[in-house]
């Protein structure tokens, strides 16, 4: 994250403290199954192929606003490769290097029995994909920032007061994520894929989550 993501979670979390409220960190970390992609814009200007799955991590700073219901700030990473076929002069293939950083910020609404040690959740989340793709045949490169929005639903089994452990599935998406501006060339500055395509990555995983504040 750079320096204004720090920022924003550092008064994120001066918010909670001020208003006396339980605040949670999140931790992240999942699988992400492959997800096909492909655009057809004419015989000369296409593109298929994979992004592929992996392992995913993130975190997150949530202010519980009220009993049962949090706004959380938070941040999800992923490393990977997207295999494409493409036309340029010729069909060609390029396994990509690709970098998916989502920064968003949700709203999540919890259930649990009392006493029970078991909470259940769902929320969704809207803000930005910062993607990075690499060429490494030639070394280019070029990043892009896309509007994106996703789902998560799941249980929080708390082993202490303080501390539980999360189970969790998730859907990100980034509308128009892959496409013109990558320069999907393999040779010179390369040429730009004028079609697009979306995303859609489903994970499924886990992670902690630790209660502070008051009212934790």
């Amino acid at each position: 994250m750079n320096y204004r993501n720090y920022t924003l979670l550092a008064l994120f979390f001066m918010a909670g403290q001020a208003f006396g409220q339980e605040m949670r960190l999140n931790l992240y970390s999942a699988y992400v199954f492959d997800d096909a992609i492909d655009s057809y814009y004419d015989a000369n200007d296409y593109y298929a192929g994979t992004i592929e799955g992996g392992f995913q991590w993130g975190g997150g700073l949530e202010f519980m606003a009220q009993p049962g219901s949090g706004v959380e700030l938070l941040y999800i990473r992923q490393g990977t490769n997207a295999p494409l076929t493409y036309y340029q002069n010729g069909v060609k293939f390029t396994n990509f290097d690709l970098g998916v950083n989502y920064v968003m910020i949700g709203g999540n609404r919890y259930f649990k029995k009392p006493g029970g040690m078991v909470e259940g959740f769902g929320g969704g989340m809207i803000g930005m994909g910062i993607f990075g793709l690499e060429n490494p045949d030639n070394g280019n490169h070029g990043s892009r920032t896309k509007f994106a929005w996703g789902f998560k639903a799941g249980a929080n089994i708390w082993a202490t007061e303080k501390v539980g452990i999360k189970l969790q599935a998730q859907l990100l998406s980034a509308v128009q994520s892959v496409g013109g501006g990558f320069y999907f060339g393999t040779g010179g500055a390369g040429a730009g894929v004028s079609s697009f395509s979306s995303m859609y990555q489903f994970s499924l995983g886990g992670g902690l989550v630790f209660k502070f504040g008051e009212g934790a």
